[in-house]
C-alpha cells in the first residue's frame, strides 16, 4: 500500500530507488497538476480520508481483488484540502468528493461508481486494461 506521507506528496511505500517521481512530485504547485500527475502514473489512485469509512471500504474492495492502489490521505497531506477541492469539481454532481478513484489516468469516480462497477462486472477489465490486475 501506498501512503501519501504528511510532509509532502511523495508516497510512503514507494521505492527509494525512484527518486525521479519524487523530485516531480515535489516540483508540482497547483493541485489540478498533483491531481493529473499521480493519475498519469500510476494503474490506480484512491484519494481517500483516513476516518472516512466509504473509503475504508473502497480500499478494502481494491485490495480484495488484488490491486495496489497508491492511496493519497488528503487528511495527512499538505495541499489536501486543494487536492480535494479539485476532486470536488470533478465529481460535479454535488456529491462527496472522497473517496475518488483513478484508473488508468482517467477519473472512475466515487464509492457508489467502484461499486457498481465491481457489481457490474466492468471493474476487473478496466483494472487489467490500466495494467493493475495481470491474471
Amino acid at each position: 500500500m501506498q501512503v501519501a506521507k504528511k510532509t509532502g506528496i511523495p508516497m510512503a511505500a514507494i521505492d527509494s530507488s525512484d527518486a525521479s517521481a519524487t523530485t516531480v512530485m515535489k516540483q508540482l504547485d497547483n493541485p489540478y497538476e498533483i491531481v493529473r500527475q499521480l493519475a498519469s502514473t500510476n494503474a490506480v489512485v484512491l484519494f481517500s480520508m483516513s476516518g472516512c469509512c466509504m473509503c475504508t471500504v473502497a480500499k478494502r474492495l481494491l485490495f480484495g481483488l488484488g490491486v495496489g492502489p497508491t492511496i493519497i490521505e488528503l487528511d495527512h497531506h499538505v495541499a489536501g484540502p486543494d487536492i480535494q477541492a479539485v476532486l470536488f469539481q470533478l465529481s460535479a454532481d454535488g456529491r462527496q468528493p472522497v473517496p475518488a478513484v483513478f484508473v488508468g489516468g482517467k477519473f472512475l469516480g466515487g464509492i457508489e461508481t467502484l461499486m457498481g462497477c465491481h457489481i457490474n462486472g466492468t471493474l476487473v477489465p478496466l483494472l487489467k486494461e490500466a495494467g493493475a490486475l495481470w491474471l
